[in-house]
């Protein structure tokens, strides 16, 4: 690789976490054995997340014809002019975000990301659970039909769940399932919140004896519904044996009556800001967060789960399922045949912008930014160009490009159209 030369591939970490998707059902799998035609697919093996980026447990190399030229992080840090000038002034010559692709096969745990000043705090008290100060607040795009636990459901849907299902409400433990019952017919959101912990926090605090009964009756319940003919939908049932056939037993299976479960559509969004409750269930999607990989966890999960730190820093605000997602704009783009939407969170760490290029268009401009970034090819192939590239560069779903700020890239489009996503400091 030449020494001026300010875009370049990387090759990206794959994460084989056992919630992944297996064999080349996954797209990571997909996309990574595109990118790099050595990597064969193990069909037995799951292939959970592709990470892109800096972050020690999964650095991006730079490739040039083949060969490893080394990390991505060590190039940022000779050259932080290429992140762009404010950003580099802002993260101190770091690259702020991490970019993903997930693919969801059974549910992830039940979990939120803490806020910076909440995120210092336990990694000075647990630097072996939490392994740095960051906060990690992320937003998801999905590829395919996505479905995610995520956010308190408004406190009158809880309510009627508490009301009509006496396994949940026993679960809750029933002086916390009146209070919030009584909260619910109030307009005092501080109340609200302050039921919703209660309630919360007592089924996460349940004991696994009582946890297990009440599933087990729960159950029992669906199965009373089915012999009478009677309508089982509000008692999610499907999503109930998803989750016990993964979890069995688990009390995070209960946490389906709290939490709004939604469904994205291909090129949806949602941005999962500090202490906002969460669990990915099924489906594939980009990701993008902020530099970290801080989670806490109560459920759903068998790794170490810090039950009181997530029940006291959880918002506990409800709210309806519409008000989940992250709408998008469009971005002004004189290229004909080419679509280019912004995804914006309320954050500076990370934004992506989502391309389409119609069938029929064989060139695309990639603008240049205030700000370096990171593009994959979801798909379709061409052939990149840039004014510092010593030769061209050919990509096709999975390549994965390093942008330095204030660059243009050129690509001329050999297939029927192409998606791209870009992430970047916003």
């Amino acid at each position: 690789m030449g020494d001026t030369e300010r875009v370049f591939e990387i090759r990206c970490s794959v994460q084989n976490y056992a919630w992944g998707k297996h064999g080349s059902s996954s797209a990571v799998a997909q996309l990574a054995a595109s990118a790099d035609k050595n990597l064969k697919i193990d069909e037995n093996k799951p292939y959970a997340e592709l990470w892109m980026g800096t972050h020690p447990n999964g650095p991006s190399e730079i490739y040039k014809d083949g060969q490893c030229k080394g990390k991505l992080k060590d190039w940022i840090k000779q050259n932080a002019d290429c992140l762009g000038s404010q950003v580099r002034e802002y993260f101190n010559g770091r690259l702020p975000f991490l970019f993903k692709v997930l693919s969801v096969n059974n549910s992830l745990s039940i979990q939120a990301h803490p806020n910076k000043v909440h995120s210092e705090k336990l990694h000075k008290g647990r630097p072996d659970i939490y392994k740095d100060p960051n906060h990690k607040p992320e937003m998801a795009i999905a590829l395919t039909p996505f479905k995610a636990m995520c956010g308190f459901r408004p406190i009158q849907e809880v309510a009627d769940f508490l009301t009509k299902i006496e396994p949940f409400r026993t679960a809750v433990g029933s002086k916390n399932a009146i209070k919030l019952i009584t909260a619910s017919k109030t307009n005092d959101m501080p109340l609200h919140r302050e039921a919703m912990k209660y309630c919360f926090t007592g089924l996460m605090q349940q004991g696994t004896d009582i946890v297990k009964r009440e599933l087990k009756k729960l159950f029992m319940l669906v199965e009373q519904f089915n012999t009478e003919g009677k309508d089982a939908s509000i008692l999610i049932p499907d999503m109930l044996q998803k989750l016990n056939t993964e979890f069995p037993g688990d009390v995070g299976i209960f946490a389906i009556y709290f939490l709004n479960i939604i469904t994205l559509k291909p090129g949806e969004a949602i941005f999962l800001e500090a202490d906002y409750p969460h669990a990915y269930l099924s489906g594939d999607c980009m990701e993008c967060m902020a530099c970290s990989d801080n989670v806490v966890r109560a459920g759903l999960t068998p790794k170490f789960r810090d039950v009181h730190t997530l029940c006291e820093m959880l918002d506990y605000t409800g709210r309806q399922i519409s008000r989940t997602k992250l709408k998008s704009s469009k971005v002004d783009n004189s290229q004909p045949g080419i679509e280019e939407i912004h995804f914006t969170p309320p954050i500076y760490d990370f934004a992506v912008n989502v391309i389409e290029v119609s069938s029929g268009c064989t060139k695309a401009t990639l603008r240049p930014l205030d700000s370096a970034s990171i593009v994959i090819v979801q798909s379709g192939e061409g052939i990149a160009t840039n004014s510092t590239l010593s030769s061209p560069l050919g990509v096709r779903a999975g390549s994965t490009l390093f942008i330095s700020a204030n660059e243009t890239v050129n690509l001329d489009i050999h297939s029927q159209g192409m998606s791209i996503f870009r992430a970047l400091a916003g």
